[in-house]
Parts: structure tokens; C-alpha cells; sequence
């Protein structure tokens, strides 16, 4: 099955990053660390089956428990929902806001929420519905404030077994600058990663140039077994010196990402940005009869591709990007090109012969 996306300039937020923004006179400053440690993360396995050879699970002390409370049918006889209650401290008065990272399969209707609680039972914050229902594997972050909090539920619909961890970071500050006539960025960076959320531009722009255009926003499912491939089309108005492919992925295995093909021709895989191999997010696949073990990385990352201007054609142009068959189900999302044009102000290099 095709998805064809006519090249269309617009803007669909699809990005769950942070749920609340968090100000930076509310977080200890590295510096004001120096005189006591900092509070360990926190890694909480989530599954309700335990894996073989696995320990009993260790958390730090402002962790103080961890419950599966019992599924509630919702107002109206809907599908019941199941509650992970996470109750924590805060370490000291320093830190207040706390950095969740949710791991799950990220099925339609059976997408998580988290919620914030007092003491009192007041919500303190929702974080809204989170992933996209692509059924695939994922994860999703939130800020949280937590002054004055002291559980955290993850709410989902259904028996929980869509959950599958969660990572817990304390956050402090730092002062960040930028440059006046860049693109500003909200960055909170996720851990072992430092590339922000990519963001697709709503209308065409030309920045030294250079035209960077949207082909889609919003999510693609891809997949290898099934043909299911994000084919786009778009128009160029000139030959370009060069060209640039830039789109984030969700599930893509790390060894082998995608292909894309240009007008009929195959021009390569993508190169994937791939954070420290310490994060929970990658996720090991064996198949039968081999003995080598395949990862998945179960999150976003961003893919980028050069295409060369040779292939592409003034008029209509057409691009697909293609799993291959052994390497399951992935998606894409805020996919577009750059087209790099003479710029009289560019610098470049004519190679004579020898």
C-alpha cells in the first residue's frame, strides 16, 4: 500500500515533547550542585512479565513506590483503564521540576497520559494523550513540575501491557544563548541525545540560498513486508547545486535504515543520528536460527539523506522512502528537502587540471 503525499506547504504540530514548559529560576543551577551529589535517575520496569534473568528491580531512595492499581471501567461502560501510581520524593528543596520518560507500544486508543497529583488529591498537571497510535513501539517525554506533587500515574487504556518503562531525571539549569537571526528553538534536551525535535517549516523558505520545503508533517507509517512506503511528489522550479532529505523516524533498526529512491533510482540509505547506545530506547530483536542480535531504537530520531541534483528534474520529482523487508515496521514524520542554489555570496572552488 502507497501513502502519496502531494507536496502541499503547511503546518501540523505533531511533537509531544514537553507538556509544560519549565522555567529556568525554578531549577538549581550547576553550580549550586557543587556542595552535595546530585540525586541519581531513575530506570522502572514497567512490564508485568518479568524476563528471564532479570533482578529484582533497584530505584533510588526519592522513589518511594510503585503500584499497578486495579483497572477502572471509564464514565459510560467504555474500555477499562489501568493506573501505574509513582510515588516520589523530591531529594531536596533545590529540585522541582523532574524530567519522565515513558517507554510503551503505542497503539491506537490505548495511548498513555500522565498525570500529576498533591497530597490532596488535586491534579497538579495532565499531560494530554501521548505517541501518535502508529502502532509501533515508542517513547515520549514530559516535564514536570513537582512542587508540591507527590504521585505521578501513567493512565492506559486497556490491561497496562502496552507500558513498558520509564526513565526519571531531576533537572537543573544552565544559561542558553542563540543566535538573534536563527530559528529559536525551545530545547529541553532529551538524555543521551543532544539533537532538538526537527520542526517542519509551514510555508517555503529561503534562507543564503537555499529553499528548505515541508513535503509532510505529520507521521507515515512505513513498512517493509507489507510494501506500505511514504512516496511524495514535488516540483522544482530550477536545477539545484545540491539537495538535502531530512525527516525524523520512529522504530527504525539501526543497522539497516531506510532506503530512498529518487525518480526510479535507489540513492541509498539514510544516515540515522543515534544517541549513546546507554539509552533504554534501544531494544534487541534475535530471530530464529541466527545468533546475532538486532537493535530497534523505540523513539525519534532524525534521518537525513543527500540527494544528488543529477537525479532530480525540473518539473514534477518522485520520492519514496522504503523499509527493507527483514527490518519491520517504522514512520516517519516532518519530512522535507533542501535545495541548495548558487548564492553570490557562496563560497566555491574551480579544481583545475594537472
Amino acid at each position: 500500500m502507497l501513502v502519496r503525499v502531494v507536496l502541499a506547504i503547511f503546518f501540523a504540530a505533531v511533537s509531544r515533547i514537553c507538556a509544560q514548559e519549565a522555567l529556568s529560576e525554578a531549577l538549581p543551577s550547576p553550580t549550586d550542585m557543587i556542595a552535595q551529589p546530585a540525586p541519581e535517575s531513575a530506570w522502572l520496569d514497567l512490564r508485568q512479565t518479568a524476563p528471564r534473568n532479570s533482578k529484582t528491580q533497584d530505584a533510588p531512595a526519592w522513589v518511594e513506590a510503585l503500584a499497578l492499581l486495579p483497572g477502572e471501567t471509564t464514565e459510560g461502560g467504555g474500555m477499562s483503564k489501568s493506573v501505574f501510581r509513582i510515588r516520589v520524593t523530591q531529594p531536596g528543596p533545590d529540585y522541582r521540576i523532574l524530567f519522565f520518560r515513558l517507554f510503551f507500544d503505542d497503539k491506537p486508543n490505548q495511548q498513555p497520559e500522565l498525570i500529576a497529583w498533591d497530597e490532596s488529591g488535586t491534579h497538579i498537571l495532565r499531560s494530554g494523550t501521548l505517541g501518535v497510535g502508529m502502532n509501533l513501539p515508542s517513547s515520549d517525554s514530559v516535564v514536570i513540575p513537582m512542587t508540591g506533587a507527590s504521585a505521578i500515574d501513567i493512565e492506559v487504556p486497556g490491561d497496562g501491557k502496552t507500558i513498558r518503562g520509564a526513565y526519571l531525571d531531576w533537572m537543573t539549569s544552565s544559561e542558553v544563548v542563540h543566535p538573534v537571526n536563527a530559528e529559536h528553538r525551545d530545547v529541553i534536551p532529551e538524555p543521551f541525545s543532544s539533537v532538538p525535535a526537527l520542526h517542519a517549516p509551514p510555508e517555503d523558505v529561503e534562507n543564503f540560498g537555499t529553499v528548505t520545503a515541508t513535503l509532510a508533517a505529520d507521521p507515515i507509517r512505513i513498512d517493509g513486508q507489507t510494501q506500505e512506503n511514504a512516496v511524495f511528489q514535488f516540483p522544482i522550479e530550477a536545477q539545484p547545486l545540491t539537495a538535502l532529505l531530512t525527516f525524523e523516524i520512529a522504530n527504525p533498526r539501526v543497522d539497516s535504515p531506510p532506503e530512498v529512491y529518487l525518480n526510479g533510482q535507489d540513492i541509498g540509505p539514510v544516515s540515522l543520528s543515534l544517541p549513546d547506545l546507554a539509552d533504554p530506547s534501544y531494544r534487541g530483536e534475535v530471530a530464529p536460527l541466527t545468533t546475532e542480535m538486532h537493535f530497534n531504537y523505540t523513539g525519534w530520531l532524525r534521518a537525513q539523506k543527500i540527494v544528488p541534483a543529477t537525479v532530480l528534474k525540473v518539473g514534477a520529482n518522485d520520492l519514496v522512502v522504503a523499509n527493507g523487508t527483514d527490518t519491520g515496521s517504522s514512520a516517519i514524520r516532518a519530512t522535507q528537502i533542501q535545495l541548495k542554489y548558487i548564492w553570490d555570496k557562496s563560497d566555491y572552488l574551480l579544481r583545475t587540471g594537472h
